[in-house]
């Protein structure tokens, strides 16, 4: 592939490794990342081997991955083929191994000896469905030197040095221990489904967007909560996710509690090859993490959290029914209005111009298409089928719109009216539907 330029063992002075792991390259007191959290998901850049990049943050995944590259092209050096199993319906993937690598987050914050992992599946790609360009994942090497703190409110990231920890932020903070296994962090959390809490083993993931996922087959006695649906639930590594939705009636985070939280329960051929710790019974994720100031100090097994201004939102998903993918950039043409000048303009002016010319201004805007519709949703009930290319919404241009932006008009209010225009074979359709909650919590 002519994205990655794979620089072997004819060149020995690459693969001197360095001090292990993300440290600081000067006496600074801390690192101050900003990130992008788009529908959940925390996004930063990040320079690999002098190559800019965007990165998913994911303490789901022990290794750092690398995929979708586009045009950019990437040194990797001492590279090897690998198989890569996880979440999705197939066995393994083809990749490649690439050790010795630099990579630069922030200003001071570097490792010169990174291990990255290639996905060579070019259908893996998460751009498509968060709207902005994802290069790669990286979890447990980000975080297991430092204490890091995730600010979700003003969108910032801080590393702190381990020997001049946030001591202000863990006394103003609820503390919760965690076991890393596997190179993954899992807390001990309450569940009641119905009424009886359980106490619940579960993976902390910052690379899932939902409030919980559960996985049925390791819950003893586990029964299904009524109202549920089927549903997509995202991208693995070995292909798409299915399962149901539903909500259970209240989760615990130490004495933080939530209220009738939405749940995500994958299907056996998803997790089939999935390595999962034992005791592990599912995962939270980014819609309860986010609203917390949350520190996460690896080398202590421990995390902080803090209320934010985001901790009584309420728990919405995708009530149309759709899943709408990026298809890339196209060149459109909007009309713009030459200015005439202001009657002081015109005063001061020797010689005046008046117009009512119009003129084009070309600038490149995204396309959209739907990926699926949910059966029974309000948007297949209007008729809206995979492939429909999106024109308008509510009667903006859909080239006008940002896909979160579409994505947060989807998880807006019960008895929303989305209109709804689309191309389908050459021919332009029109749908109407009202948004609707299928899995309301029923005692």
């Amino acid at each position: 592939m002519k994205w990655i330029l794979l620089l072997l063992m004819f060149f020995p002075w690459l693969t001197t490794a360095q001090t292990e792991g993300f440290h600081f390259q000067n006496s600074s007191r801390k690192e101050v990342i900003p990130f992008q959290l788009i529908n959940n998901l925390i996004l930063i850049p990040a320079i690999v081997n002098g190559a800019e990049l965007t990165f998913l943050v994911d303490t789901g995944v022990a290794e750092t991955l690398l995929f979708s590259l586009e045009e950019k092209e990437v040194q990797l050096y001492e590279v090897e083929k690998v198989k890569f199993s996880g979440l999705g319906g197939s066995l393994e993937i083809e990749g490649l191994k690439s050790v010795n690598n630099i990579v630069q987050i922030g200003r001071h914050y570097k490792d010169f000896g990174h291990t990255i992992y290639v996905i060579l599946n070019e259908d893996f790609n998460f751009s498509s469905h968060v709207g902005v360009p994802v290069n790669g994942i990286i979890g447990y090497h980000f975080f297991k030197n430092h204490p890091v703190k995730i600010d979700y409110i003003n969108k910032k990231i801080t590393v702190y040095p381990p020997e001049k920890p946030p001591a202000r932020e863990r006394r103003i903070s609820t503390a919760i221990p965690i076991s890393l296994e596997l190179n993954k962090p899992y807390l001990m959390a309450g569940i009641e489904q119905t009424t009886d809490r359980k106490k619940s083993k579960l993976l902390i993931d910052l690379g899932n967007s939902d409030p919980l996922w559960l996985f049925p087959g390791q819950i003893p006695g586990f029964n299904y909560s009524t109202p549920h649906i089927d549903d997509f639930l995202g991208r693995g590594f070995n292909g798409d996710i299915y399962g149901k939705r539903s909500r259970i009636h209240r989760f615990w985070l130490a004495h933080f509690k939530f209220e009738k939280p939405l749940m995500a329960m994958p299907d056996e051929a998803s997790i089939q090859h999935l390595r999962l710790v034992p005791g592990r019974r599912g995962s939270v994720g980014n819609e309860i993490l986010r609203r917390f100031a949350l520190l996460i100090d690896y080398p202590q097994e421990k995390i902080y959290l803090r209320k934010n201004k985001n901790y009584d939102d309420a728990f919405h998903l995708n009530m149309s029914g759709l899943d709408i993918k990026h298809d890339g950039m196209f060149w459109d043409q909007d009309l713009v209005k030459v200015n005439n000048p202001t009657p002081r303009e015109a005063q001061n002016a020797s010689t005046v111009t008046v117009s009512n010319e119009f003129r084009y201004r070309f600038t490149l805007k995204p396309e959209y298409s739907v990926a699926g519709t949910r059966a029974g949703s309000p948007a297949h009930e209007a008729g809206v089928r995979k492939g429909d290319k999106i024109q308008r919404i509510n009667g903006h241009k859909a080239a006008d719109l940002k896909l979160e932006d579409i994505m947060s008009l989807m998880k807006s209010e019960e008895k929303t009216k989305i209109t709804l225009e689309a191309e389908r074979n050459g021919q332009l359709m029109k749908f109407i539907f009202y948004l609707e909650d299928p899995v309301p919590y029923k005692e």
